[in-house]
């Protein structure tokens, strides 16, 4: 069933193992590539996906994840919040295409800068050869350091460091999920679970935002997906009433 919904990580996170489909405009033969932008509609990607379900046979857990708009702003925002939540790799470069398509939009509308005659800014110089002499020489230099004498003095600071380095990073590690919980995105979902058949008719039923222009959908597929279910939390209908 497709519905707008929260999603925000929980204490019961847990590991899962899927596959995954990705629906964008970016997707080869999938969207409508144009020098204004790349445009995809929920119901071309939703089809898309239905046509990756009914390859398959049996039974499953189906997840779909989904940010659409009307307007680039829009999508943008929605983009965003998904990414800083779960930023997968489908929405992630999903985003960065997009804000590279609007860039490039926009600059073909601007007057071309004047030529400069300077020289560009410095940077660091790194090639493969470069990078591994100057590993090499890292390497040689930790050796010589190590084979000198061991100061007791020293080595008793650095082990106190040490520890406290460590306490450090496994505070960070405990407070890792407080942050992550303390985030939330609205997106729309579906969820299903059972035989495929049944999840193909129910995917093309009731699609959001038919008439928007700007999608980016990734599904998931796997025996158990509780782990995703249980970053979805239902709307409260009653919220701002």
């Amino acid at each position: 069933m497709w519905r707008e919904a929260k999603l925000a990580f929980t204490d019961s996170v847990a590991a899962v193992n899927c596959t995954i489909v990705p629906a964008h405009p970016w997707v080869p033969g999938l969207g409508q590539q144009t020098e204004n932008g790349a445009y995809l509609s929920p119901v071309n990607a939703v089809s898309y996906l239905a046509e990756k379900i009914a390859g398959m046979g049996g039974a499953s857990d189906v997840v779909i994840l989904m940010a659409t708009s009307q307007t680039h702003d829009g999508f943008m925002a929605s983009l965003n919040q998904l990414v800083d939540v779960f930023p997968a790799p489908a929405f992630t470069q999903v985003r960065r295409l997009a804000q590279s398509t609007a860039v490039l939009a926009t600059e073909k509308m601007q007057i071309p800068a004047r030529y400069s005659p300077g020289l560009a800014g410095a940077i660091p110089l790194s090639v493969p050869t470069s990078r591994g002499a100057l590993a090499a020489a890292a390497v040689k230099k930790a050796q010589q350091e190590a084979a000198e004498a061991v100061d007791m003095e020293a080595l008793k600071k650095q082990l106190s460091d040490f520890k406290e380095l460590r306490d450090s990073v496994m505070q960070d590690i405990a407070s890792g999920l407080s942050d992550l919980q303390g985030k939330s995105a609205t997106a729309w979902v579906f969820t299903a679970s059972g035989d495929l058949a049944s999840t193909l008719l129910d995917l093309v039923k009731g699609i959001p935002l038919q008439s928007a222009v700007y999608t980016a959908a990734m599904m998931l597929i796997g025996e158990n997906l509780d782990g995703i279910k249980g970053m979805i939390h239902d709307l409260d209908p009653d919220a701002g009433a």
